[in-house]
């Protein structure tokens, strides 16, 4: 442990003496994922709930992980707060210090629905739960939020696109050419003008199972507790809908994705047609898919982390399918689709 960690401890330490009256018998720094922020599990003395506790620290948000210009991520709160208050499952607040970027929260557990969902008993009830929270998001009305003055648009769909020509097209084992590069941002430019054209609604900005805890001994329905809550921001309907249906980590069957993505369109407030719901699906399917499969060979190369290299290949499954259809829908996008075919099936090959 370095100084700054011991500082941070006793830190974490003194504020839940001094605000919640309990002393941490235990800290346990938690396995990061692709973000910078850091998280502890605090074990608390004494029988009085809770006996755990998640400290959540934010640290110096790095530029290159925004389009310039853009400003950093808001603080957890009071989007959180928000979302508590609407009957969205959240973790709740137990204190911290927000001007610090430390907040102290529900222990939500380990078992996220990326795991859960090799459970065959819970999968299929899990899935629909999630599928059911997409809607009751985006019927929360607007309000003095930071979440409903940030939008997913042209600025955010550029900054993907360069994050895929830079670091996911290279994976071909060349450098990516001036020309590909026009070619991505063109066809990501077109996926914002469609999403500008869409009704915005609030969305979580990333509804993938690894936000997504599980209690398997909850009631019915009430499973699934909501993380990683300070990016939502306006986007349309369809948005969290991929993140959680073509989330890297859990392939869904045929049948499983048709059926969930018709669930979570008969729900949505703006019940778009089935048409341009699955064209606006795969729209957005591209541009989130393309950042994600960056974004693994990006922490690879730059930090050495190896870990989600292995869900290339299922991106790339999804990537790929949704390419297919969205050129023979719009011959503008037969190009990247061309590129995307290119990209080689295995991360090992990169």
């Amino acid at each position: 442990m370095d100084g700054s960690d011991a500082q941070l401890e006793a830190r974490l330490r003194t504020m839940v003496s001094e605000q919640l009256d309990r002393h941490v018998t235990r800290l346990h720094w938690l396995p990061g994922e692709l973000g910078l922020r850091r998280f502890a599990r605090l074990t608390l003395d004494g029988e009085d709930t809770p006996q755990t506790l998640i400290a959540r620290i934010d640290v110096p948000e790095d530029p290159a992980g925004r389009p310039t210009g853009v400003p950093p991520e808001p603080p957890l709160e009071p989007v959180r707060a928000l979302l508590e208050r609407n009957g969205l499952p959240v973790p709740g607040r137990l204190g911290g210090d927000s001007e610090a970027g430390i907040e102290l929260l529900e222990d939500a557990g380990d078992l996220t629905l990326r795991d859960a969902a090799n459970d065959p008993g819970l999968r299929s009830e899990l899935y629909a739960e999630a599928c059911d929270l997409i809607p009751r998001l985006q019927r929360i009305e607007a309000c003095a939020v930071a979440a409903f003055e940030r939008r997913l648009d042209a600025p955010l769909f550029a900054y993907k696109a360069a994050l895929f020509a830079d670091h996911a097209l290279p994976s071909r084992g060349r450098d990516t050419t001036s020309s590909e590069r026009a070619c991505v941002s063109d066809a990501f430019a077109r996926i914002a003008q469609s999403a500008a054209a869409a009704p915005a609604r609030l969305a979580h900005r990333d509804f993938q199972s690894a936000n997504l805890h599980v209690d398997p001994s909850a009631s019915r329905g009430q499973h699934l507790t909501l993380i990683d809550l300070q990016g939502a921001l306006l986007a349309p309907p369809e948005y969290d809908a991929v993140c959680l249906l073509r989330d890297s980590y859990v392939e869904l069957a045929p049948t499983e994705l048709s059926m969930l993505k018709e669930r979570v369109r008969n729900a949505l407030p703006d019940a778009p047609s089935a048409s341009r719901f699955a064209e606006r699906f795969d729209l957005l399917t591209l541009s989130r898919k393309g950042k994600d499969l960056a974004r693994f060979h990006f922490v690879a190369r730059e930090r050495g982390d190896t870990r989600y290299l292995r869900h290339v290949p299922a991106t790339q499954r999804a990537l790929g399918a949704a390419a297919e259809r969205v050129a023979k829908r719009d011959p503008h996008f037969a190009a990247l689709a061309a590129l995307i075919a290119e990209l080689p099936e295995t991360p090992c090959e990169a």
